[in-house]
């Protein structure tokens, strides 16, 4: 990653900050940002995880511009910018392994976990989003739900207990990360959305029939699939 992407990332991850820590209330809700989560398979870089009474919010940002195209279970998606399109990994997958670490790190059931993809750029959506992806309306996405899940004391005991066991904030730690998600992702046998196994199947229709991939034997919780490699 370079320089002036890890830049761009702070960039959009302090502005969420400022704007959390401005408009929530600290009470109601514990704010951690930027925590490195040890997990079975290395390690999870999250950017902002808000403990509340009603759930635990997990937020990954993206700090870009332009037209955004994307759906909900594909395996990336499109920016579009000044004529040039990139692709990037499709920030749902990319949260669902902070959700899933962050449920198996602490012993919770996902279910009390929230997702959210905030958009902090200049950007515009071009194709239908899923209600936790956004470009505006974080504060409110979060206090809109008012379900009570934790009693005021596990609020507190969660909060510390990701305090506690989140890596400190060091290069060494950024470095170790970096390289376990290039170990996750160059592992032809580990999933590298959820760290289940992947098993070999056959697509049973469409324009792929009888093709071979590879699958996430968490299915369908888990939809990662890669396409297995010619004999």
């Amino acid at each position: 990653m370079s320089l002036s992407a890890i830049f761009k990332g702070w960039i959009g991850e302090s502005l969420s900050a400022f704007s959390l820590w401005l408009f929530l209330d600290a009470d109601t809700y514990i704010q951690i940002n930027n925590a490195t989560i040890p997990t079975q398979n290395g390690t999870t870089q999250i950017d902002h995880i808000i403990v509340s009474k009603y759930g635990i919010f997990v937020v990954e940002t993206k700090n870009m511009a332009g037209w955004i195209f994307g759906k909900e279970n594909a395996p990336t998606w499109t920016q579009s910018l000044y004529g040039k399109k990139y692709k990037f990994q499709n920030p749902l997958r990319q949260n669902y392994k902070h959700t899933k670490s962050l449920s198996d790190f602490l012993g919770i059931e996902h279910e009390k976990f929230f997702s959210i993809v905030d958009f902090t750029g200049d950007c515009e959506f071009k194709t239908p989003m899923p209600t936790n992806v956004i470009n505006h309306g974080l504060i409110p996405y979060i206090k809109d739900r008012q379900d009570i899940l934790f009693s005021d004391d596990d609020t507190k005991e969660i909060a510390n207990a990701i305090k506690d066991g989140k890596l400190p904030r060091t290069w060494t730690t950024r470095r170790n990360h970096v390289e376990s998600l290039e170990q996750r992702f160059n592992n032809r046998e580990t999933c590298p959305k959820c760290g289940r196994k992947l098993t070999l199947r056959t697509a049973k229709s469409g324009n792929h029939q009888g093709s071979k991939f590879y699958g996430c034997t968490n299915f369908p919780n888990c939809r990662y699939t890669r396409q297995s490699e010619p004999a």
